[in-house]
């Protein structure tokens, strides 16, 4: 059995070898030279990262996770356990084979492997853009039989371990869709088929883009997605940039509760967080359409589109969420002070420049260089911090790096301080380089239902949910349990 599948394999390999592709002796070995080394993937990964959103930098990051689990199988296990030569390139047309050949042996086909691997790891993520790339995935494995340097059988074999590649790292890390649907319990919200009695208030100024970014118009995306609605139109776009937010939700907010519908946002975390508070004051349930920067609360209801959010109002899907006051004000997703307000400020100030995300990355460091840590009073407690975390539920990922909740409505505050002393922030690094951080001394973490901060010194400021504030002498921060109505993606 194994002669005669060997004999099959370089049968076809002739045959290929044989036959006249047009148009592949210009394209195919070309192609087969940019996967070198993954070169052609990273590539693909980086323009998603830098041009795509948050779902398409998560649907990167777990392609190019699983090429390389499969490009580490390839070399370590796969290569060494079947030393198979590589096909002799007699009967391979010279313009066809490439300039350097490889020295390794032929089972399995890395470049096949990593390409599948890859592939298959963005369509876990997200089918459309998997099935986008699989005929480029497709013609990187053709080009290595096409060239001249595996057989059928190596391609196939490592195509197999590609995709087995992919599907180990949906095990050990889930993807979106595996994952239990966040926020609970489920409560009471009219459906809105084509957003009928909705009314949406739209910031066009939100979102942090290059000066350069084309933006587009959020009002008309709106009204395709949601003909039924009432969408006005808020920020420097539309020319009410004096008028303040606040009126615009105020307005709406009664205007919803006069059909007996909805409050909608269409914005960043700041605007939807003061809609959050007409929704709470009006007793309306919210519908949040992301459309800004980072949209940390859509995301973790499980909302990444406006599509989504639809199909959530369609099916008048909702649960309660959590809500933590503080004075006047409240915070849907995160709390700060310290050092993080003061790298938001900058962050505000470079991203119209250069984008959101260099902003970010340039202010981080400017802030780890120049932050002192600040004085206060936690819970009657006299502590020197360079930051103070405060979670609205409990987020997950170590230390300073909150990734994501997978409940909105677990009635607590997730605390995290920076303690500051002699060579903190250099122990922190260090604690998060060896994977200690969960134990260092300079990171102290809790989980409580209120906690007040006293003895803030003039000139401090606090950070919620993205936007930044004076912060007052004194304040509480209190959970409000279930005090929220949201629309959230239905279960599929």
């Amino acid at each position: 059995m194994r002669s005669k599948l060997s004999a099959w394999d370089r049968s076809l390999f002739q045959r290929v070898a044989e036959r006249h592709w047009p148009g592949g002796d210009r394209v195919l070995p070309a192609l087969s030279r940019s996967a070198n080394h993954g070169v052609l993937w990273f590539a693909v990964a980086a323009g998603a990262a830098v041009v795509g959103r948050r779902p398409a930098r998560r649907a990167a990051l777990r392609g190019v996770a699983s090429l390389a689990v499969a490009s580490a199988t390839v070399n370590t296990i796969g290569k060494r356990s079947v030393r198979r030569v590589r096909p002799l390139t007699d009967a391979v047309p010279l313009v066809r084979q490439l300039s350097r050949q490889p020295f390794t042996t032929s089972f399995p086909s890395g470049h096949s492997a990593s390409a599948v691997a890859f592939t298959t790891g963005v369509m876990l993520e997200n089918r459309s853009w998997g099935l986008a790339l699989a005929p480029l995935a497709a013609a990187v494995c053709f080009s290595r039989v096409y060239t001249g340097v595996h057989y059928p059988g190596d391609v196939v074999a490592g195509a197999l371990l590609g995709a087995g590649a992919a599907f180990a790292v949906r095990g050990v890390a889930p993807t979106r869709s595996q994952l239990a649907p966040p926020a609970r319990p489920r409560a009471d919200a009219p459906a809105l088929p084509g957003g009928r009695g909705l009314v949406v208030v739209a910031n066009s100024g939100s979102g942090q883009r290059a000066a350069a970014a084309p933006r587009p118009d959020p009002v008309e995306l709106l009204r395709s997605a949601l003909p039924h609605a009432e969408i006005v139109s808020w920020g420097d776009d539309a020319g009410e940039s004096r008028r303040p937010l606040s009126a615009a939700l105020e307005e709406a907010a009664a205007r919803a509760a006069e059909l007996g519908g909805a409050l909608g946002v269409h914005g960043g975390d700041g605007t939807v967080n003061a809609a959050a508070g007409a929704a709470l004051r009006h007793g309306l349930p919210l519908a949040v359409l992301p459309g800004g920067t980072h949209n940390h609360f859509a995301y973790d209801l499980g909302i990444e589109s406006v599509a989504d959010a639809c199909r959530a109002m369609e099916a008048g899907e909702a649960v309660a969420v959590d809500v933590t006051r503080f004075g006047r004000g409240c915070f849907l997703n995160t709390f700060s002070l310290g050092a993080y307000p003061d790298l938001v400020r900058v962050r505000e100030r470079w991203a119209p420049r250069i984008g959101a995300w260099p902003a970010g990355l340039l202010a981080a460091v400017h802030i780890l260089r120049t932050a002192r840590p600040v004085r206060l009073r936690v819970d009657g407690r006299e502590r020197r911090l360079w930051m103070l975390f405060a979670g609205n539920c409990t987020y997950h990922g170590l230390g300073l790096a909150p990734v994501r909740r997978h409940d909105l409505a677990d009635g607590v505050l997730d605390v995290r301080m920076v303690h500051g002393g002699r060579l903190a922030r250099t122990r922190l690094l260090a604690a998060a380089l060896t994977g200690g951080l969960r134990h260092s001394p300079v990171l102290r973490t809790a989980r409580v239902r209120k906690l007040h901060i006293g003895a803030v010194g003039p000139g401090a400021h606090l950070a919620y949910d993205g936007e930044v504030a004076p912060a007052p002498e004194e304040l509480t921060l209190t959970k409000v349990n279930e005090a929220l109505v949201v629309y959230r993606v239905p279960d599929e």
